[in-house]
């Protein structure tokens, strides 16, 4: 791992590779309290490539709050390692003192409280003037995007992402991945694509032509900046079919095609790459065992589980950096390259604090024409937040015990299904929840709240097979996002027992009886990958909901029994 303070040194081949952050100074500010945004962009950076990283911004254009997980647990080899700590040992392992802003934005502790200080984060207009310091300074940087940008509000959903395009093409993105962008359709991709109008690379080495086995999008591109030749290869999610409807893209296969990505990596390297980045879209646990198998890639910019780490992670020679979600984080790493080769690394990961960044005068107002339309149908107020409304960590939220409770009351329902998705922007405690709050949680393409009756031993099996997706201790398995949240139903999980026995204990809570793998139950939810699912779309399901309740207040979730050590 990279020295905060300090430069340390890393052995290679002929040479050695010095890394450094930009976290010492923020640390120092935050602690004091005493934040700027010319403290938070930061000065000019060292070497003399700059790569400029924003990843699964899910179509968040607004300053939000955004509480980071309570449970991230690592299996395997990844047990313990960063990014799987968090709350206490999050501020051990990075010397972030308690309270601090710091805190604040890394992780979930005395969330609430921290949020009426420090107010919300990211904002498309903060970010673009954070990309605009960056680019003052470094004109030749290249900005490029993790995916899951189309998708995750009702604006992207109501003009199929065409919002966020437009917006990202005003920044003057170089390239882009992908993930969510798919659920849209890939005839809708491909017309964004394809269409002439999209300004980022779209890239995908692992996007393949399901009859005919050749890929369908650019691998990679190579770009000239700062006298050094540059190439971002692009990885796309490589679960689509799985942790997505795959009807949705019937011509489409994906996969990690990592004997592929050697090759590509090799292939720029003979094109005369002297710097070779994967702009990836695999999760960082992947990612991390992507960097000890795959030789030759000297920097990771990785997505899709959502982390942010002040530092680099360092596997050999290559160096993974974790940017966060939802417009939180930007950012910047600065290479230098000599004689061919990349010789040193320094990397800052800037908040956007909302209060602090002042907001691009430009982007304020393209992002006030995209949301005109559907301005007022957003603010309507539905009811208002007792408690804190959050959706990430490993078992359960409180957003995500809202829409179970909505599920059961609404679709009448035993037990409720709720997947583990990770986006969706917090409510705090005393502030109304509109209806653009709901859609931030629940916008998607296949919203359908189906209600159906499943067996005992059925459920048991979903509840394994999700386990397995996230538990399973070789991250290559590892497919899908959160575990399933479960509502009207308990269980016990050990994460680390062995496939198909992590699950026990199942018990319906209505009754306090357990479950009996022979009876039926009638289970409601939603976004079923099945082509064909009926049902209201979610989004009126929690409103109605919400409506009834008035104020929301969410007890604390103890249903689910942790198996530790």
């Amino acid at each position: 791992m990279i020295s905060r303070r300090h430069f340390l040194q890393a052995a290679l081949a002929t040479s050695a590779l010095y890394g450094a952050s930009g976290f010492g100074n923020w640390a120092r500010l935050a602690a004091q309290q005493q934040l700027t945004q010319d403290d938070l962009i930061g000065g000019g950076g060292t070497g003399n490539v700059t790569l400029i990283h924003i990843t699964d911004i899910h179509a968040q254009t607004q300053p939000i709050y955004f509480r980071e997980p309570e449970f991230n647990l690592g299996v395997g080899e990844m047990t313990g390692l960063a990014p799987h700590i968090v709350g206490a040992d999050f501020r051990a392992a990075y010397g972030i003192e308690q309270g601090s802003a710091m805190d604040y934005a890394l992780t979930f502790s005395d969330f609430t409280s921290l949020a009426r200080t420090y107010g919300r984060m990211g904002g498309l207009d903060r970010i673009a003037t954070v990309i605009n310091a960056i680019r003052a300074d470094r004109p030749e940087a290249l900005l490029l995007d993790g995916g899951d940008t189309w998708q995750g509000s009702l604006p992207a959903l109501r003009t199929q992402g065409q919002d966020m395009v437009d917006l990202f093409n005003a920044l003057n993105v170089d390239a882009m991945t992908s993930h969510w962008e798919f659920t849209l359709g890939a005839d809708r991709v491909n017309e964004i694509v394809e269409g002439g109008n999209l300004v980022p690379a779209f890239l995908g080495q692992n996007i393949f032509d399901a009859m005919w086995d050749e890929p369908v999008y650019e691998d990679y591109r190579i770009y000239e900046r700062g006298g050094t030749s540059v190439a971002v290869i692009g990885q796309a999610f490589p679960y689509m079919p799985i942790a997505n409807p795959s009807w949705m893209f019937p011509d489409l296969s994906f996969g990690l095609r990592r004997q592929r990505m050697a090759e590509v990596v090799q292939q720029v390297r003979g094109e005369g790459a002297e710097v070779v980045v994967l702009l990836s879209h695999n999760g960082f646990d992947t990612d991390r065992k992507i960097a000890a198998d795959v030789p030759g890639i000297d920097v990771i910019l990785t997505g899709h589980t959502h982390d942010a780490l002040p530092e680099p992670v360092q596997v050999g020679n290559t160096f993974l950096i974790a940017s966060g979600s939802h417009g939180k984080f930007v950012s910047r790493v600065d290479l230098d390259v000599q004689d061919g080769a990349m010789r040193g690394i320094e990397h800052r990961l800037i908040p956007v604090f909302s209060d602090v960044i002042a907001p691009d005068p430009e982007m304020s107002a393209l992002v006030a024409e995209t949301r005109a339309p559907f301005e007022a149908e957003m603010s309507e107020v539905i009811g208002q937040a007792g408690s804190l409304l959050y959706r990430r960590g490993n078992f359960n939220g409180t957003w995500d015990d809202v829409i179970c409770n909505a599920l059961i009351s609404q679709r009448d329902a035993q037990i409720a299904l709720s997947p583990g998705f990770r986006w969706g922007a917090s409510v705090i405690p005393g502030q109304d929840i509109t209806r653009e709050d709901i859609f931030n949680a629940t916008a998607m393409s296949y919203p359908e709240a189906y209600r159906n009756e499943m067996t005992g031993e059925f459920l048991k099996i979903v509840l394994e097979d999700v386990a397995d997706n996230i538990f399973n201790p070789d991250p290559y398995y590892q497919q899908g996002g959160d575990m399933v949240r479960v509502g009207g139903m308990g269980y016990r999980i050990d994460p680390l027992a062995e496939q198909g026995n992590r699950i026990t204990n199942m018990t319906l809570l209505e009754t306090g009886e357990p479950i009996d793998p022979a009876e039926t139950y009638v289970v409601a939810g939603w976004a079923s990958v099945n082509e064909g699912t009926e049902g209201p779309a979610i989004w009126d399901v929690v409103e109605s909901h919400i409506r009834e309740v008035g104020t929301v207040n969410i007890d604390p979730n103890n249903t689910v029994d942790v198996v530790s050590g």
